[in-house]
């Protein structure tokens, strides 16, 4: 073969890549591309952006990132903005390229642009070839089919772990040989019609996008600090920059691997301690592995109302007056207020306060979870789909979860984890 493209969606890595591993093997010239695709810069039905200020302005830091790291090896990245299954047939068209590598996707709009990007290099007798890169676990060394995946995940979770094994990674290539790629030419958030990013001082990590990032954050988190090494009892914080990974935006744009962050656990844990901590990390990687396989198995049910059930809960009717107030931080309810001023100025929120604030939601407010889940998707920075509708899902009682009414007793769990009403004073404080 002798040309291909490796199209970089959310594996904007060049370590542990298999896409980019097999692009090589297989090609005597290698053009790396990325597409902006304008579907993704829309708004959705529930009238939210789909990519908001805070993981747009994340996801340029790591495609410049991402360039920088292609220059090294002698290559570079394209970028094409516009539908998917147009830029990539064109560029294919004009470099007379055989074969389009990516990502696999498993989400169903993602999927429908993978089909439409397929079918258009049809048309040049080119073909597109997908590797899973995302999860910990590989689909085929699982021990059922995808079919089969139980539907609670502590069965899933305790079959996997003895039955199956976490394979190597792929190394980061020494050199990538490409034709002349031009220098780097991204679009600005202005471009993609974003706002810009008003930095609240409040902010306790100023996230950077970029696999050098992702990289400096578990140097950091793993061997800087042995943060590592108290995860279980530290992961319910609030304040901080050390309570939790934080690894969460670099794993959902794929600027490192779930893959090569548990490799790195088990180094750490040769080096210096294996206990609950260090497995309670592995413990959350599979939970992301977890709903990345229901996405795949239930396809775009994640995304209606009703779920996965076949019976589902009573709804009520989508109020938009109380729902802003909740976007607003303006419940009257102090702890679910803080959590929503977090995520609205900061992009990110702990793990915690996504339970509670979704929780009101579904279970006080009783209104459509979807606008939950549509809000997180144009806020957070470390969006994830199957993770978010996923969990979105588990907490409105249409998906994973086994307990038919799981609830959040918002002022116990705020005394619980905020004891001090520290968290609670800083972001509900006028500035």
């Amino acid at each position: 073969m002798a040309r291909s493209i490796i199209w970089f969606k959310t594996d904007l890595r060049l370590q542990d890549n298999e896409t980019l591993v097999k692009a090589i093997e297989n090609s005597l010239e290698v053009i790396p591309v990325y597409c902006f695709d304008e579907a993704h810069y829309q708004s959705s039905e529930f009238g939210f952006k789909k990519t908001g200020s805070f993981r747009a302005q994340f996801l340029l830091e790591s495609l410049a990132d991402l360039d920088a790291n292609l220059r090294k090896m002698g290559s570079g990245l394209i970028v094409l903005r516009g539908k998917p299954e147009e830029e990539i047939f064109k560029i294919a068209r004009d470099y007379q390229v055989n074969k389009v590598f990516a990502k696999k996707e498993v989400s169903y709009e993602e999927k429908q642009t993978e089909e439409k990007v397929e079918k258009a290099l049809w048309k040049l007798n080119c073909s597109l070839e997908t590797y899973s890169t995302s999860t910990l676990y590989r689909a085929e060394d699982l021990p059922f089919t995808i079919k089969n995946i139980p539907e609670v995940f502590t069965d899933f979770r305790k079959k996997t772990e003895k039955e199956s094994t976490v394979r190597k990674v792929f190394a980061k290539p020494l050199k990538i040989d490409s034709p002349n790629i031009p220098a780097l030419s991204l679009p600005s958030l202005a471009d993609l019609g974003i706002e810009p990013i008003k930095l609240d001082p409040r902010t306790v990590v100023n996230f950077k996008g970029g696999e050098s990032e992702a990289w400096k954050r578990v140097d950091f988190y793993f061997y800087q600090t042995k943060a590592l090494s108290t995860y279980k009892e530290t992961r319910n914080g609030l304040i901080g920059t050390i309570y939790s990974s934080k690894f969460s935006p670099f794993l959902a744009l794929g600027c490192i691997s779930a893959r090569s962050i548990y490799h790195e656990i088990k180094n750490y844990e040769k080096q210096f301690i294996a206990n609950d901590s260090t497995y309670w990390l592995v413990f959350e990687l599979l939970w992301r592995d977890y709903f990345r396989f229901m996405m795949k198995k239930h396809r775009n049910e994640f995304f209606q109302q009703t779920g996965i059930k076949t019976s589902p809960r009573s709804i009520n009717v989508h109020n938009e007056e109380v729902f802003k107030k909740w976007v607003d931080g303006q419940t009257g309810i102090e702890f679910i207020d803080a959590n929503m001023m977090e995520l609205k100025l900061s992009g990110f929120m702990s793990n915690r306060g996504r339970q509670n604030v979704a929780s009101y939601l579904c279970n006080d407010l009783k209104l459509d979870w979807r606008y939950g889940a549509a809000y997180f998707e144009q806020q957070l920075i470390d969006y994830d789909e199957c993770s978010n509708w996923g969990n979105w899902a588990y907490l409105a009682g249409v998906g994973n979860d086994p307990r038919p009414n799981r609830y959040f007793n918002i002022e116990k769990q705020a005394t619980d984890y905020d004891v001090n009403k520290l968290y609670r004073k800083l972001w509900l404080q006028k500035i």
